[in-house]
């Protein structure tokens, strides 16, 4: 079992180029990838995305990938253009100032667009540096999930087990509620009709009451949502969508023994058991 929320960073550096790759993982029903990087690096992101999807089934996942180059090659280049407009507006300018100033190089220089920087880049050299460095944060990122995977799981897997004692304890009541359907049917008769009692219009009334309020349709369904819930966590390393529906199911049996049962002591069991489904729902937002 995997957590949706984690945290991994990896860096790595050369002589020519350093990359880091921060990845962060939050809660979400579906897998909701985020990729953040220079807008150079920008046909690279559908090979970051196909990557997370194969590693990844649920959660927002945000990347950052960050990339400093030390001896990029740079070409330089003047925009003769802006230089002469720079030059005509400062001429201008000084002789409505009524100046004697002449326009130096140097300021032409300064003045933003007359010299142009361009870095020769190419994004898909660069895959073979960024890929192995996402590969690492991915792994990091994955065990960190698999590590709060696991205290999710026992969590989970001690209240399915206090479900499945609640549930032996609610079956030794079965027939208590059986009996005293029968004892109260048999009082109200006694109430109504005296010493003329027809045995087996109290055996059918019994019957159909018995049919209405039993709970061991219940119970056999419960106990088999709780058995396919500990399958589904052992034979699946992403079951969060299955798990989900089973809680659902699990919680529907509980309160349909709720409705049904007269029994203090069943009452009880099933207010336990209602609350171990609300923690396990909580815990199950956060599994993969």
């Amino acid at each position: 079992m995997k957590s949706m929320t984690g945290y991994a960073y990896k860096e790595f550096s050369n002589e020519n180029v350093t990359v880091s790759i921060e990845i962060k993982g939050y809660n979400n029903r579906f897998l909701d990838i985020s990729v953040h990087l220079a807008p150079w690096l920008s046909p690279l992101e559908s090979d970051i995305r196909k990557y997370i999807t194969s590693r990844f089934a649920r959660g927002k996942v945000d990347i950052t990938i960050r990339l400093k180059e030390v001896n990029a090659q740079v070409q330089v280049s003047a925009n003769a253009n802006a230089a002469l407009s720079y030059k005509a507006a400062i001429e201008e300018l000084v002789g409505t100032l009524g100046l004697k100033q002449s326009v130096d190089i140097e300021t032409i220089l300064r003045l933003d667009g007359v010299l142009e920087l361009e870095k020769n880049r190419d994004a898909e050299k660069y895959w073979a540096i960024i890929e192995p460095v996402l590969i690492a944060a991915a792994d990091q990122f994955d065990s960190e999930r698999l590590r709060e995977g696991k205290y999710t799981e026992d969590d989970i897997l001690s209240h399915i087990s206090a479900m499945e004692e609640a549930v032996k304890t609610v079956s030794t009541y079965t027939p208590v509620l059986e009996a005293t359907i029968k004892d109260n049917l048999k009082e109200r008769f006694a109430e109504l009709l005296g010493d003329k009692i027809d045995e087996s219009r109290v055996l059918t009334e019994t019957a159909v009451l018995l049919m209405k309020y039993t709970i061991s349709e219940e119970l056999v369904r419960l106990s088999s949502h709780l058995s396919e819930f500990r399958l589904e966590i052992e034979r699946n390393l992403s079951p969060g969508k299955k798990l989900d529906f089973l809680a659902q199911e699990i919680n529907r049996e509980v309160n349909t023994i709720g409705s049904k049962s007269a029994i203090l002591e069943v009452s009880h069991a099933v207010v336990e058991m209602k609350n171990m489904v609300e923690n396990i729902r909580e815990q199950l937002r956060n599994v993969e």
